[in-house]
């Protein structure tokens, strides 16, 4: 990559949401939450990455948040955790880029962001593919996960094309939770969720001024 301005970004990954909505998530495809509110996490795993011209190839962000309502109408109160294997230049281009400080695409999904509430940097486990697999963030964050299979051979249920879709014809596997706790009682975070809505796509965003 060749990234000249510090408003620029590309990144490069996977987007997973596991949430309290049932199986498979009303608001993939625009529509309200189940009982009208959410309590999700989406964790962005960066498999490769600039932002601002530091690299941040390998790191993994996760956005805690309670969703009020329709995900697209905004409102939502987030905690921030960050990779603790981050360094500082990398922890403070990640933020800037989800933040939405750089402008572009991500400054448009910051705005649905009414409060973040913290920042945390703590060590976070990524393993999933095709919406299998586990996601952990030391003593704040445990999940695992198994896809939704579509048929007698084993293919995995997908979406294509939904709300939140950034890469033209990846599809979006569906699975269950089979096991999704948050414990962040010091933000009013403290929720636990079995058996619910798990979607991992393809990830991709970029900006460049």
């Amino acid at each position: 990559m060749n990234m000249t301005t510090e408003s620029s970004y590309r990144l490069e990954g996977t987007m997973l949401e596991i949430c309290s909505c049932a199986v498979s998530c009303p608001c993939f495809i625009g529509e309200d939450p189940d009982g009208d509110e959410c309590f999700g996490v989406i964790a962005f795993h960066l498999e490769k990455g600039e932002a601002r011209g530091v690299d941040v190839s390998g790191l993994t962000l996760v956005n805690v948040a309670h969703i009020p309502g329709n995900a697209l109408a905004g409102g939502w109160r987030s905690v921030l955790l960050v990779d603790s294997n981050a360094r500082d230049d990398q922890y403070e281009a990640l933020l800037d880029a989800f933040g939405g400080k750089l402008g572009g695409p991500l400054a448009d999904l910051a705005s649905l962001v009414g409060e973040v509430v913290a920042v945390e940097r703590v060590p976070i486990f990524h393993e999933a593919r095709q919406a299998e697999g586990r996601l952990e963030a030391e003593g704040m964050l445990e999940a695992a996960f198994s896809p939704i299979q579509s048929s007698p051979d084993g293919t995995t249920a997908t979406l294509h094309d939904s709300a939140f879709t950034t890469v033209k014809g990846a599809p979006a596997y569906l699975g269950k939770s089979r096991r999704y706790r948050v414990t962040l009682p010091q933000h009013g975070m403290d929720w636990s969720f079995d058996g619910h809505n798990t979607i991992q796509t393809a990830w991709m965003m970029e900006h460049q001024p």
